[in-house]
């Protein structure tokens, strides 16, 4: 088995670790600085960074070292918010915007009023151009043959109408609920996407609001979870 020669073993040790080097931890905490810094205007620290991750300040904080050392970050000692990006390993760090988490939404009150937001989730920009956008949490198993499972977020683009075959947020009374829409010319129905549920019939006296057509679902790996406000 062939050896290099030790000057260019040396040099590799010396160089900085390629892109392909950069876990996938420290991607994610790369992109949560930047995206911190894009809304923010200033780093995050270590506690703001580890919420964001869902991991503790210690984990944050060694991750913002092993991106220090790969020569990514720049941070000064002794100071809470000093972090400063100076690389980026791939152009899919850059781009991600923070669109609100809507933990609530009630009959009467505005979509996204502040009492209605409970936290941030970091989507691509190039997904929510054009008009607002919020997200929501989905509990229950009534969409997964649409590929909406219990606990994924789904993306949506806010807005009054939607075409049949679309997709919803719709609102029911005081209760939110995710269901494609179906018109016809007999009903309008908010149809499950699981055989285990019956579609919901809109009668001319209920009360049916849409609240927007959703445009994506993100499903936070383990560990990943979005920025929550605290209670």
């Amino acid at each position: 088995m062939s050896r290099q020669p030790k000057g260019q073993q040396h040099e590799k040790r010396r160089g900085r670790p390629t892109s392909t080097e950069i876990t996938e931890p420290q991607r994610r905490t790369l992109r949560a600085i930047q995206a911190f810094i894009g809304k923010r205007g200033f780093p995050p620290t270590s506690k703001e960074l580890g919420d964001i991750l869902g991991i503790s300040s210690a984990s944050a904080y060694e991750q913002v070292s092993q991106l220090v050392r790969k020569g990514y970050v720049k941070r000064e000692p002794r100071k809470a918010r000093s972090l400063e990006i100076v690389e980026e390993p791939e152009r899919e760090v850059a781009g991600l915007e923070p669109v609100p988490i809507v933990g609530t939404v009630a009959a009467g009150q505005p979509l996204l009023a502040e009492e209605n937001i409970v936290g941030e989730l970091l989507v691509e920009q190039n997904m929510v151009r054009g008009g607002r956008h919020f997200a929501l949490e989905v509990h229950g198993d009534s969409m997964v043959r649409a590929g909406i499972a219990s606990g994924d977020y789904v993306v949506v683009r806010q807005q009054p109408v939607a075409e049949s075959g679309d997709v919803v947020v719709a609102l029911l009374g005081d209760e939110a609920t995710v269901k494609r829409l179906s018109i016809s010319a007999e009903r309008i129905e908010l149809r499950p996407e699981n055989p285990r549920y019956r579609p919901i019939v809109i009668g001319p006296d209920d009360d049916l609001r849409i609240q927007g057509k959703v445009v994506a679902v993100r499903r936070p790996p383990p560990g990943d979870r979005p920025l929550r406000r605290p209670a």
